[in-house]
């Protein structure tokens, strides 16, 4: 039994409205009970997590396909299936008679398709009256230990862990399921790559320069002003690349409390307070949320509602927001950016009145359109391309880079960790902790400068070297390595 997934419009009233959803479909037709379990669980699952659960029911659709015959009931398949996942699918000598040609997963996208396929067989079981693949069973001492302990660090690390009740969580640490899970190998975040600040300046107007008129003694002419500003949002505001395509142009206000400085800020997609130039029949304003809003005046929807290949898709992280319209102040760091942004901001709006586009946000193609992600990812990477750099993610070249550099510099600032919460928008003090660890060399330094620390202090925890004069090398550091930071090295990295 072969699949393919499709996304299907599913009406279920005469309201005129429709949703969306992926649908599996098999020689036998659409798989009816995912389609009642993705539309039961819509305000449950994510787009992100309902296109993950499609996968893992199409990954089990094809190993049954394949192997159906092979097993007498089903539990014994799901097992076998879950070890598939972790293994792979193709024998040492390169064959593979099942003819999926699975590469072997991590521990940690396995558990996430297990996770998925185990909830929704749980539903199918109580809606159908079938066996679960995944059942629970009662746990044993040491699951029951390991899931105590897997509480408490999370009820010491939520904001409201004293909400969180004991009763309920004896009752699920008492279950475990039937198939058991790899763990996955507990590994300290890689510092993530943030993109050069010396190179932002090159970027910026050497980059983002118009093709054939890079000459031009007019700055409007010369440089791509929306790809700058969108730039800028990230580098110096610490957006997220999703985020600034959901700006509209009302968002955008001179700051009387900075003068010369823009007010930016950058509502919730659907739910964000709309813009008050809708009005009713009768000429009144209408105070409504930006769906509603888009829906009413233009006949869009909010760009998060798009599948994610539809070039108005862009996603929302689900950040905390600043007040009861719904949206996210950007804090400017340093404050100057500010100032050239909103300075480059007045031209572009300028060049975009022009285009006369028939919706509100403020990023837009030649032809008026809204502006797609995709096509900033590209002309970014063109952008790195023309000032010698590679674009890529391990190097921080990417549009992810940029956020990553805003807030490594409010990290370097020595912000307190609710101050660096606040300007990345993160629900949890933790959270930021990944892009500000040190990353190797930073690390080296720091131990190296606590230890020059400690050999003043005399306080023994310096652990001084072996003494090597007394074994004949009189010259065991010819390039001062061991002396402290080298200039010359530092200026050439």
């Amino acid at each position: 039994m072969t699949h393919t997934v499709v996304y299907y419009k599913v009406v279920r009233d005469n309201t005129g409205i429709h949703e969306e959803i992926p649908v599996i479909l098999t020689e036998f037709g659409p798989l009816q009970p995912l389609i009642r379990y993705i539309l039961e669980h819509r305000h449950l699952l994510s787009k992100s997590n309902t296109n993950k659960l499609v996968q893992a029911v199409g990954l089990l659709i094809d190993y049954m396909a394949a192997n159906h015959a092979a097993f007498d009931n089903p539990r014994d398949l799901f097992n076998t299936f879950v070890q598939r996942l972790y293994s792979g699918t193709v024998g040492f000598n390169g064959n593979d008679p099942s003819d999926l040609f699975w590469d072997a997963r991590t521990p940690a996208v396995v558990r996430v398709l297990v996770n998925h396929l185990s909830n929704f067989s749980d539903w199918v079981a109580q809606e159908y009256g079938t066996q679960p693949l995944n059942p629970w069973r009662q746990a044993t001492r040491a699951e029951e230990q390991l899931a105590w302990a897997a509480w408490q660090h999370q009820k010491n690390r939520a904001f409201l862990g004293h909400t969180m009740s004991v009763d309920v969580a004896a009752l699920k640490v008492s279950q475990a399921r039937s198939t058991l899970l790899k763990r996955s190998p507990v590994i300290d975040h890689d510092p993530v790559k943030r993109f050069p600040a010396e190179r932002m300046a090159d970027l910026l107007f050497r980059g983002f320069i118009v093709p054939g008129k890079q000459n031009s003694p007019r700055i409007e002419a010369r440089l791509n002003l929306r790809d700058i500003l969108i730039t800028m949002l990230m580098h110096y505001g610490g957006l997220r690349m999703s985020e600034p395509f959901h700006l509209f142009v009302h968002d955008v206000i001179h700051d009387d409390t900075a003068p010369g400085s823009a007010l930016v800020k950058i509502y919730h997609p659907s739910l964000g307070q709309a813009p008050g130039d809708l009005r009713d029949a009768r000429g009144k304003p209408v105070v409504c949320n930006r769906a509603t809003y888009l829906r009413d005046k233009y006949g869009l929807q909010p760009r998060t509602e798009y599948k994610s290949s539809h070039t108005l898709h862009a996603g929302w992280k689900g950040n905390p927001l600043d007040s009861k319209q719904y949206f996210m102040h950007v804090h400017w760091a340093p404050c100057w950016a500010g100032e050239l942004f909103w300075k480059l901001w007045v031209f572009y709006m300028a060049q975009r009145d022009q285009l006369n586009p028939d919706h509100p946000y403020a990023f837009v193609t030649r032809e008026g359109k809204p502006y797609s992600i995709d096509a900033f990812e590209d002309a970014h990477a063109k952008a790195v391309k023309r000032i010698g750099l590679v674009s890529a993610k391990a190097l921080g070249t990417t549009p992810h880079g940029h956020r990553h550099a805003f807030s490594q510099r409010l990290s370097d600032l020595q912000l307190g960790a609710i101050f660096l919460k606040t300007a990345l928008h993160h629900k949890s003090l933790e959270s930021q902790i990944v892009y500000t660890e040190p990353d190797r060399v930073k690390l080296n330094r720091a131990i190296a400068a606590a230890l020059t620390r400690a050999e003043k202090a005399e306080d023994g925890a310096a652990l001084p070297p072996p003494d090597f004069l007394a074994y004949g090398f009189r010259d065991v550091d010819p390039l001062g390595l061991l002396s402290g930071p080298n200039p010359r090295l530092l200026r050439r990295r």
